[in-house]
């Protein structure tokens, strides 16, 4: 296993860019609990630090698309550079709005606004290991990388927001993920070696190559459903420790969720498979689905850490299976775009899954809203059994 990673990331720049990758990435997990504790604290109001959080994920799901069609026409130090600095300006006046009192409509425009400006190095990243790597199980190896680092940003970045709002300061919060944000993205831009080229579309050059979308749309539905079961499962493990009389617990059950799904990311970039990523994504839908099951009729704390644990084998292989199939059938020249896409479906399902799992625990508690997360499950399961069948190597 060490063997795989270590040769891909030993050939040149690919250690600096993805660990760059990393750091530009913390405020996915950051900004919009970051939100709703400074202004939760700032005016009392969790509705309304709610609704501001939603409008700047729901921007950044919409506009994310946008910006990767534009990363592939103009290059990613270009648009990223942008990004980055709207970013950084648009959060600065987004703090300053709250602690001056200004009207709530200013705090939801800055909040859109930064949303829509979050630069998509994720995708990025990824668009650069393909261009980095010729061999296809190389660039399997690497989205795992990608997706432990995923892992590490949502463990890492919600402590991060709140020991810091807690401890200190709400606002501290925010400007750490900022900071990590425009360095991390300006220091990735940096490294043009390793950057793929710009593919500029011109009418005099014809139309640009097509999306597939029968593969990428199917793909986007497995995208949501897994965001809708993250949302629910994250709000209903928190309701169930709850009730077991150990709210305390909610974070290591998820810690332990995420660890699995980070141990088998691991094991699958070290695999050479013998099947294409369709099935793959199939098995692992179908995966995602069985896990959710038996959360229903789980009574016990400790029995609730095991089988979150094992169910979190599923989760990332059958994303880098999804990326991997991104990969290989997005054309070269919409390759971000169509990485933008995967990653707007699995954004947009989270807030839909967490508010309807929450209305569920207000009316028949926490075991109920599990079966939000095995509803979510079919839905990915039954969308990605509609994929066309891999192509035979010629």
């Amino acid at each position: 296993m060490l063997t795989s990673y270590r040769r891909v990331l030993t050939r040149p720049g690919t250690l600096l860019f993805s660990a760059t990758g990393l750091v530009a990435r913390l405020p996915i997990s950051m900004v919009g609990l970051g939100i709703v504790l400074l202004i939760s604290t700032t005016t009392g109001s969790y509705g309304v630090a709610g609704a501001v959080s939603a409008a700047y994920m729901l921007t950044n799901a919409v506009l994310a698309i946008l910006q990767g069609r534009l990363v592939d026409r103009l290059g990613q130090a270009r648009v990223l550079t942008v990004a980055a600095a709207a970013f950084g300006v648009t959060m600065v006046l987004l703090v300053v709005s709250v602690r001056a009192d200004w009207p709530a409509a200013a705090s939801f425009l800055f909040a859109a606004m930064a949303g829509g400006t979050l630069p998509q190095v994720g995708s990025c990243v990824r668009a650069r290991w393909s261009h980095a790597l010729d061999d296809p199980s190389e660039v399997q190896t690497a989205f795992a990388i990608e997706a432990v680092a995923d892992e590490v940003v949502f463990m890492v970045g919600p402590i991060v927001i709140t020991v810091l709002a807690t401890a200190w300061d709400p606002a501290a919060g925010l400007a750490v993920a900022v900071v990590a944000c425009v360095g991390g993205t300006l220091a990735f831009c940096a490294q043009r070696a390793t950057e793929p080229p710009a593919h500029p579309h011109h009418q005099a050059s014809g139309p640009r190559p097509p999306m597939p979308w029968a593969t990428v749309a199917p793909l986007t539905v497995v995208a949501a459903s897994l965001g809708v079961l993250f949302g629910a499962a994250e709000v209903t493990t928190v309701a169930f420790s709850a009730e077991q009389g150990s709210p305390g617990w909610a974070g290591g059950l998820l810690a332990l969720w995420a660890l699995g799904s980070m141990v088998a990311g691991l094991l699958s970039g070290a695999v050479s498979w013998r099947r294409g990523p369709t099935i793959r994504v199939r098995w692992g839908a179908v995966g995602m689905l069985a896990a959710m099951v038996p959360l229903h009729f789980v009574g016990t704390i400790w029995l609730m850490g095991v089988v979150l644990l094992v169910g979190g084998f599923a989760i990332a292989p059958t994303l880098i299976a999804s990326l991997s199939l991104t990969e290989g059938t997005v054309p070269s020249g919409r390759l971000t775009e169509g990485m933008a896409i995967l990653q707007t479906g699995l954004v947009a399902g989270v807030a839909p899954g967490a508010t309807v799992a929450g209305l569920v625990i207000d009316a028949h508690g926490a075991s109920a809203a599990y079966l939000v997360c095995v509803a979510a499950g079919l839905v990915g399961a039954l969308a990605a059994q509609t994929l066309p069948r891999d192509r035979p190597p010629t």
